[in-house]
């Protein structure tokens, strides 16, 4: 697998600062104006771009608040939209068969590396 180079990554957080289950938002990069948004489950964590193929609004409704009340989904705050958070497929929705756009992830030492652009 082809890693991040030093001088082109982010350090997002360690991997063991985001909940089993759970979700995690992040600014965007300098410039940028889309964050990002992390997702764990287990050893493996999916990081996708936080905004909705929809619309292009922000998926969270309060800060680091992604997920459905049965935590099986991440939600667009704006139309309710749910996501599969392993694969980012919009299953329910006005997006319906959209997906969320996924970052490159490098996870080195239990921390979660990103391109220094990632984001939009």
């Amino acid at each position: 697998m082809e890693t991040l180079i030093e001088n082109e990554a982010r350090e997002l957080c360690r991997v063991d600062e985001i909940a089993d289950g759970g979700t995690k938002g992040f600014p965007p990069a300098p410039g940028g104006f889309s964050g990002l948004v992390a997702y764990r489950a287990g050893d493996d964590v999916r990081v996708y771009v936080n905004s909705c193929p929809h619309i292009g609004t922000p998926l969270d409704w309060m800060p680091d608040q992604f997920m459905s009340r049965d935590g099986k989904y991440i939600i667009c705050a704006t139309h309710g939209a749910a996501f599969a958070p392993l694969s980012g497929e919009c299953l329910l929705g006005p997006c319906k068969g959209d997906y969320l756009d996924l970052v490159k992830t490098d996870i080195r030492d239990g921390v979660i590396y990103v391109p220094a652009n990632a984001g939009l």
